[in-house]
């Protein structure tokens, strides 16, 4: 295969998926039969455009593929429920909707997958799959379950959405608010992961899910928790670059210099979160938000408000009270001073904190500045859960 094939293949998975996997969906009403012509044009791709060259349009390329695979697979069952239907077949495609409330394909598709029919601890994972491309095993980490059991949700997923009949339309505009947690749950889970299957850059999933964020706080402007994601992804967003030192090795937020923070992004994290503010509709994704904001005050005061922030985890664990936020305060407690009160609430968590790799790096922390035994031993089972290299490197560091 060539290298240019290869790259062109890349370039429109990366651009394209969601928004073909979206039209396929809608016109034959089968997601599952969707991602099975779209993967089979991929690959007919990778075999016909090293030869033949890469077509001018080839996302266009791939749809046509895909049409017909699924074309073909529509004529095989007709054949086979009725053998008598030989003569007549319509190959026209039936067509997506011409007016659309949601001004995109891929958030069309996510609002869909959020359908009330479909078990609810699924929605999002459904999302980041048909929408996005990411594997099971992917989607498996970002919510912690096993693989095999995030797999055999979507499974179950797509045949309920194939069997029920849904129709893969737009809801109405009555039914977005209700459906709007789900889509944004899926949107920040994948900012958060980084990758997906397909090997993109991380930076184009990081790119993909701040536009979906903005994109959904557009449509739903009254609707305060679209603008606090918007608002935490961006206060997260700013600081990226800061993340990796000039020889790539990993810094953590308490040793990055602001200065290096994007002011840019900072003023319209700060934009939306005011917006969200004037809702008056609290949420998680707001508190979250606040958080990263108070985080953002050091680039102005050189200090880090350790106790607001604790304040603020406390409010987000009364409220929304999942792991990652609890291993979060423990942390600010601890660095606002409390780090005995910091390392109870590590020991209050539940059993499955055990395979949280953030939960060990706390650890470590908050016993180091408690000043009690234990923080070597906690920082070698986070690094044993520590995929990225860069930050195993950072804590083999910290463990010598």
């Amino acid at each position: 295969m060539s290298e240019g094939a290869g790259a062109a293949a890349e370039r429109v998975a990366r651009e394209s998926y969601g928004r073909l996997v979206a039209r396929l969906a809608w016109q034959w009403r089968d997601l599952a039969a969707a991602e099975d012509a779209l993967a089979d044009a991929f690959a007919a791709a990778l075999r016909h455009w090293p030869e033949q060259g890469v077509p001018d349009a080839p996302e266009a390329w791939l749809a046509a593929a895909a049409q017909r695979r699924l074309l073909h697979h529509a004529r095989h069952l007709r054949l086979t429920q009725d053998p008598r239907v030989t003569a007549v077949f319509d190959e026209a495609e039936p067509e997506a909707p011409d007016q659309q409330d949601v001004p995109d394909a891929r958030l069309q598709l996510m609002f869909v997958c959020a359908h009330p029919a479909i078990a609810a601890n699924v929605h999002a994972p459904l999302m980041l799959q048909a929408v996005l491309g990411l594997d099971a095993k992917v989607i498996a980490s970002a919510f912690l379950v096993s693989p095999t059991a995030m797999a055999q949700r979507l499974v179950r997923a797509k045949a309920r959405i194939r069997d029920a009949g849904l129709r893969f339309e737009t809801p109405e505009a009555r039914e977005l608010p209700a459906r709007l947690a789900a889509v944004l749950e899926a949107i920040y889970a994948a900012y958060t992961l980084g990758r997906h299957a397909l090997d993109t850059p991380a930076d184009d999933l990081r790119e993909e899910a701040r536009f979906l964020a903005g994109l959904a706080a557009q449509l739903m402007p009254e609707q305060a928790e679209a603008w606090g994601l918007l608002a935490l992804l961006l206060h997260v967003e700013a600081r990226r670059a800061a993340q990796f030192d000039a020889e790539g090795r990993f810094v953590p937020l308490t040793a990055q210099n602001p200065a290096d923070w994007r002011e840019d992004l900072i003023r319209q994290a700060e934009q939306a979160l005011w917006t969200a503010a004037q809702l008056r509709q609290p949420g998680p994704f707001q508190l979250e938000a606040a958080i990263q904001s108070a985080h953002a005050q050091r680039r102005a005061t050189g200090q880090t408000p350790w106790r607001a922030i604790a304040q603020l985890y406390e409010v987000l664990v009364q409220h929304h009270a999942n792991l990652g936020a609890r291993v979060g305060q423990a942390v600010a407690v601890g660095e606002a001073g409390d780090p005995a009160a910091a390392v109870a609430l590590l020991d209050a968590l539940p059993e499955d904190a055990a395979g949280y790799a953030p939960y060990w790096v706390a650890r470590a922390h908050v016993l180091g500045l408690a000043g009690v035994p234990g923080r070597q031993a906690a920082l070698q089972r986070a690094i044993g859960l520590t995929d990225d290299p860069r930050l195993r490197a950072f804590l083999l560091a910290q463990l010598g």
